[in-house]
């Protein structure tokens, strides 16, 4: 983490949603001198709740970042630029990509014309270490100059958007850098991705649903590391270059889903594996050695991290139950599950 920050008024787009609402928490501790401006189009996956308690320097302006005269608004007098804003859910994507292309693709594009209009001194984007595809039946740990293979039109949206990124670096001399995070968990996750789903089901003594044989791996890093990367490569990254960040942990569906139940005293019988998902990536793992370099380094390990996040599950019942019982959620998970039908514990 810098001890010291070269900028003073920063712009994180989709800073009400999972990673960015952690982010900002984080900045807003440890950055004191900071100006924040959140620009979040309140999607489903956003929620004001998210930021509670830091209004005193965050600023907070509703916007789609597709829309450049909110993107102008917003970005005005920011000396530095976080993009989270995305939409990211793979089974999504899988149903309906063109929102994929909208935001993640096509807003990133307003989001680099409008700093680079408006002088802004860095630019980072988050993206996902999907863009480098299926790791199964290998050992090998995916670097920043590996091919790009995305197998979901989410992953593709992600790739095509660190082109342009890179492209407005190259063309114009935007200082650009990008992250490429490992699949992220702890507060504030929108309950459709696995281990949210997984804690809220449980909780309401659901079945937990797992893909296949729950043999895809994923390297499991908690969000605040995320945070605490992002904002290493900000202040130390080299200009022009992506950072993997990824906590080297490999955890499968199976132990996910029961270390889940162990945490939360219930019953393995709650378990049940469905049909899998097209295109299902078998594994993902990256090497983070160039971050690290920077100086970063991840503080939970996988169990430390699930039981701290089922205990903010337990804890705050509210925000999820609310956000469970709303027609966003309801339609995907009863549309999506209901075609797929259980293949047996």
């Amino acid at each position: 983490m810098a001890d010291a920050s070269k900028f003073s008024k920063v712009m994180v787009t989709g800073g009400a949603g999972f990673i960015g609402s952690n982010f900002v928490r984080m900045a807003h501790q440890t950055h004191p001198d900071w100006q924040i401006v959140v620009l979040d189009a309140l999607t489903y996956a956003g929620n004001l709740e998210n930021l509670a308690g830091m209004e005193d320097r965050v600023e907070f302006v509703r916007g789609d970042i597709a829309d450049t005269k909110a993107v102008e608004k917003a970005m005005a007098g920011c000396d530095a630029v976080v993009n989270f804003a995305a939409e990211s859910h793979v089974d999504r994507s899988l149903v309906d990509g063109r929102p994929f292309v909208k935001t993640n693709v096509e807003g990133t594009l307003v989001l680099l014309e409008t700093a680079k209009k408006l002088g802004v001194s860095r630019f980072l984007h988050v993206s996902t270490d999907e863009v480098y595809g299926d790791l199964v039946g290998t050992d090998h740990h995916s670097h920043e100059e590996d091919v790009f293979r995305p197998r979901s039109p989410y992953a593709a949206s992600k790739g095509a958007a660190e082109h342009m990124v890179f492209s407005y670096g190259i063309s114009f001399g935007l200082d650009v850098v990008v992250t490429r995070g490992s699949n992220t968990y702890g507060p504030f996750q929108f309950p459709e991705k696995i281990i949210p789903l997984f804690i809220t089901n449980a909780l309401e003594d659901k079945p937990l649903p797992i893909y296949g044989n729950g043999d895809a791996v994923r390297d499991y890093m908690h969000a605040e590391d995320h945070a605490s990367g992002i904002d290493i490569v900000l202040h130390n990254g080299e200009t022009g270059r992506a950072y993997n960040l990824g906590a080297r942990l490999e955890v499968n569906g199976r132990d996910v889903a029961s270390g889940i139940l162990r945490n939360l005293d219930k019953p393995e019988t709650l378990i049940e594996f469905v049909k899998d998902r097209p295109g299902h990536d078998y594994r993902y793992a990256v090497n983070p050695t160039a971050a690290e370099e920077l100086g970063w380094t991840r503080k939970w390990t996988f169990e430390e991290g699930l039981a701290a996040t089922c205990r903010w599950y337990v804890e705050n019942k509210e925000w999820w139950q609310r956000i469970k019982r709303g027609d966003h959620f309801k339609s995907h998970e009863d549309s999506w599950y209901s075609n797929r039908e259980a293949q047996g514990a």
